[in-house]
């Protein structure tokens, strides 16, 4: 995923940070080109419903219909409970790299907007939006847009090498449940660092000043000795917590197998999430999940009513976040009334 082409849309609109170019008076306004990022943003969403709808169409609506029915008030708490600690948890490691990058975050506006963006990216198509409203939003609060934005690119890409290394050692050490088990989580892994090589040659591809400053926030962000370790502990907690969850989810849709079976498949699941085709998380999510309950000899159908419940699980875990759409801080009352916040 990438959030540098929406995060510069905001700054279309931001606080002088940014100046657009604008054509001169006596000049012919330029034509409107070919929009080749809208239509990446169109393509991106239609996969991801083509992938439910064809799931749909191959195992029915049962086991969209069944995740909905089977979750309870037990499910729900456990949701909540893991939803606060990877929550706290996550932003934690993004306040570590936002420091690193000279920017302060209180641990208590880290949370409440780390909740706001988990909701939001949960259910907006885009499925991102979220991390773009905070990334965008503590830049200007900072002063600093560019390297709010590095800060939250540095962070959810640590969190993502984490599931990749994850998938790399279940691949090698872990039990084969089926050759399609390997198969796929090879093809899934191999896919996962295509899609961050392009994401980072788009990134970091550039004039020099711009390269210079990319690797100095790695370095110092993300590689520094004393900041590798603590961001490391924290994905590999935060990746714990999603286990978790899933095993709950899968508890509720009735599977009955050892986690040592279940733990490749979760691997897998978000590794999927990873691509940038889904509608809010939904789509390579449930499409990989029913794949490898098939190859395990667990059955599509409840692979589907798994991965479903893990999502509506997942949206459960986020819910907070509707209340701090709803709930600023008074100084962050006082700047909206000035003009100075626009989110």
């Amino acid at each position: 995923m990438t959030l540098e082409e929406p995060a510069e849309r905001e700054l279309a609109g931001g606080t002088g940070t940014a100046e657009i170019a604008r054509p001169a008076p006596d000049e012919p306004a330029p034509r409107r080109g070919f929009d080749k990022g809208k239509l990446w943003a169109w393509a991106k969403l239609l996969v991801g419903v083509g992938i439910v709808v064809a799931l749909i169409w191959k195992l029915g609506a049962g086991g969209f219909v069944e995740g909905f029915r089977v979750i309870d008030a037990g499910e729900v708490l456990a949701a909540l409970g893991i939803g606060l600690v990877t929550t706290v948890l996550s932003a934690w490691r993004w306040r570590l790299v936002a420091h690193r990058l000279g920017l302060e975050l209180p641990m208590r506006r880290a949370v409440t907007d780390y909740y706001r963006a988990l909701f939001l990216n949960a259910v907006l198509p885009a499925g991102v939006l979220g991390d773009v409203n905070r990334a965008v939003q503590h830049g200007r609060d900072a002063g600093d847009v560019g390297s709010g934005v590095r800060a939250v690119v540095l962070e959810r890409t640590a969190g993502q090498a984490v599931v990749v290394v994850a998938g790399v050692v279940v691949l090698l050490a872990g039990p084969t449940i089926a050759p399609a088990h390997d198969i796929g989580l090879a093809v899934l892994i191999v896919a996962s660092l295509v899609v961050f090589a392009y994401l980072a040659m788009r990134r970091w591809i550039g004039p020099d000043s711009r390269w210079r400053r990319t690797l100095d926030d790695v370095r110092h962000g993300l590689l520094a000795r004393d900041a590798w370790p603590a961001v490391a502990v924290l994905s590999a907690a935060v990746l714990a917590g999603h286990i978790t969850l899933f095993m709950v989810a899968a508890h509720a849709a009735g599977v009955d197998a050892p986690a040592g079976k279940l733990v490749p498949i979760v691997i897998v699941a978000l590794l999927a999430m990873g691509l940038p085709v889904n509608v809010g998380g939904w789509g390579p999510r449930e499409g990989a999940t029913v794949l490898m309950f098939a190859a395990a000899g667990f059955g599509a159908a409840q692979g589907l009513t798994t991965a479903v419940v893990y999502g509506l699980l997942g949206l459960v875990a986020s819910l907070p976040g509707a209340l701090m759409l709803v709930r600023r801080s008074p100084e962050r009352r006082r700047q909206a009334r000035r003009g100075e916040v626009t989110a």
